[in-house]
């Protein structure tokens, strides 16, 4: 029995008040999304100017292993880390097209489900671009069927990045549009791992211990690949810029 809580009424009413809060994305899934996020960010940012070439390429080749991860995560890891979540919504997509011609008003159409779907493919369309731009990458880089005056590996890789920005772009859009529909922050489970209202909490534990171990091994990776190159991955002339930068302020 708690005793505080018998001896206080008001912690007692606070407790049955409050509203209900259900873990649904684990600790391993949020930070493969928020260093797979940086990496593209980075990536892109990075991708003219040859400057920042192995920058670029370091977190190109980070995207590669953090898919890698995901991958094998969703394989062995728990249930609801599972890719069968993906899958399943996905497969279910022609039944729903054609249940849309079945229904009489707007009204009646299962809009959560669509929006759910949506939410679906934009991440299988992320994950599954990753794949073509790496390897186009890794092929540009080291400069596979590259004739004079010809760059068309450099030009599929390009368009592969613009593809790629554009599916991050909807997909942050509909997180927007989905949290105004809802009424609710869609994007919390990301940050939080923690979604707001009844329902069960299929994510029993965090498992903050592989979340820090995947941290660790990305930062190792990006301390490995400054040591090997020659001029590091920032260029010298940024730490001029940040040196300069600093001593105009002191002044």
């Amino acid at each position: 029995m708690n005793v505080s809580t018998s001896l206080n009424p008001g912690a007692r009413a606070a407790q049955t008040n409050a509203a209900p809060v259900r873990r649904i994305t684990d600790a391993p899934t949020r930070m493969f999304h928020w260093l797979f996020a940086l990496s593209f960010l980075g990536a892109y940012l990075t991708a003219d100017g040859e400057r920042w070439r192995m920058l670029h390429v370091t977190l190109g080749y980070t995207m590669a292993g953090l898919l890698a991860f995901r991958v094998l995560y969703g394989l062995f890891g728990p249930r609801q880390a599972g890719m069968g979540l993906l899958w399943r919504k996905l497969t279910a997509a022609p039944a729903w097209f054609r249940s849309l011609r079945a229904v009489a008003s707007l009204s009646a159409i299962n809009w959560r489900q669509g929006q759910n779907l949506l939410m679906a493919l934009a991440v299988v369309a992320l994950m599954a671009l990753v794949l073509p731009l790496t390897l186009t990458g890794y092929a540009t880089f080291n400069e596979w069927g590259v004739f004079p005056g010809e760059d068309w590996l450099g030009e599929l890789h390009e368009f592969f990045g613009e593809a790629m920005l554009m599916v991050v772009l909807a997909h942050l859009a509909l997180i927007v549009v989905l949290s105004l529909l809802r009424r609710k922050n869609m994007a919390s489970p990301m940050l939080t791992g923690r979604l707001d209202g009844p329902g069960p909490n299929p994510v029993p534990h965090n498992r903050v211990w592989l979340a820090a171990l995947l941290l660790v091994a990305v930062l190792a990776y990006g301390a490995w690949e400054w040591q090997q190159s020659p001029r590091g991955l920032i260029p010298s002339s940024a730490w001029g810029q940040v040196s300069a930068g600093e001593h105009g302020d002191d002044d």
